[in-house]
């Protein structure tokens, strides 16, 4: 299975990043091969609504001159894409949400009065998140928005792995979050 990963935290050696090394080794033991975006390094505008992706329907097509194109490419190579990103103010980072918003409209031609077709159409999709709250109380808006977004986008929404940290004074990584990142990566990818 091919896999792309969004990683849309700023700190290389955060929550999130901790919890996704033992993830990305578990991907590469069950034999899938992972492509794995940095966003934060990333020159990705937010979208301006110009709608000049909406004319190519063959295309991603979006007219700014940044760095997604070649992360559309990678995922609409990828049989699976993976959010990974803390979560700030109950959402993901901006980075994150520059590309969701590009994304909707750059794979989904259907703005409007023409209906033309979701280039990403049946594309599996699982979020991989860390916040500060229980997860009911502090992811539970963004995977609800992903769901929503899933279905508008004709995506297969997978699950989401949570994990919490208590505060800057606790040891926030533990072998029981690693474990529980191995699992995930075994049950998305079996689904």
């Amino acid at each position: 299975m091919k896999i792309t990963i969004l990683m849309g935290s700023p700190r290389k050696h955060g929550n999130t990043a901790q919890c996704l090394e033992p993830f990305c080794d578990e991907l590469q033991t069950l034999g899938h091969t992972y492509t794995l975006h940095y966003l934060y390094e990333k020159k990705i505008d937010p979208c301006y609504a110009c709608r000049a992706c909406q004319k190519d329907w063959q295309h991603f097509a979006c007219v700014r001159h940044d760095d997604l194109a070649p992360i559309a490419e990678d995922v609409l190579a990828a049989d699976l894409l993976v959010l990974a990103t803390p979560i700030y103010s109950w959402y993901c980072t901006g980075p994150m949400k520059n590309v969701l918003d590009r994304f909707v409209y750059g794979f989904n031609k259907y703005y409007g009065d023409d209906v033309g077709p979701a280039l990403w159409a049946g594309k599996k999709l699982a979020l991989f998140v860390t916040c500060g709250y229980k997860p009911e109380k502090g992811a539970d808006l963004f995977e609800e928005g992903i769901k929503r977004y899933c279905k508008h986008s004709k995506l297969t929404y997978l699950s989401m792995f949570t994990e919490r940290h208590l505060g800057y004074k606790t040891v926030f990584m533990d072998e029981n979050k690693a474990e529980h990142a191995r699992e995930f990566a075994r049950q998305i990818t079996s689904e």
